[in-house]
């Protein structure tokens, strides 16, 4: 199932793109199950990948900047909170159509 359209111009995102940018990129993690998570977000597209990690892909270019504020944030701030925080696994790069950054995180882990 394709992820509904927030913005006019927004990329392409659905479960088949996820899975071929995971086999391309991250191979390791390829044959875990993926799996559309209903959001309110606008800025990213978000996929359950096996149990306990999610795949987040910036729906619009405004949003693509975020991939690499994250991965430098997300880690440093993730041992000082009290709540779950997303760390990243992995910084993929646009392929197979998609045109920017994305990656897979862990679904949050507490400090």
């Amino acid at each position: 199932m394709r992820a509904g359209r927030t913005h006019a111009d927004e990329a392409d995102i659905d479960a088949s793109l996820v899975r071929r940018l995971l086999a391309s990129q991250f191979p390791q993690w390829a044959d875990l199950p993926v799996e559309r998570v209903g959001s309110f977000g606008t800025s990213n597209a978000m996929y359950r990948l096996g149990r306990d990690m999610v795949v987040r892909l910036p729906r619009v270019a405004s949003a693509a900047d975020d991939v690499a504020k994250e991965h430098r944030w997300l880690p440093w701030l993730a041992p000082q909170l009290p709540v779950a925080v997303p760390v990243p696994l992995g910084r993929g790069v646009g392929a197979e159509g998609y045109p920017w950054s994305w990656g897979p995180s862990t679904a949050g882990s507490t400090g």
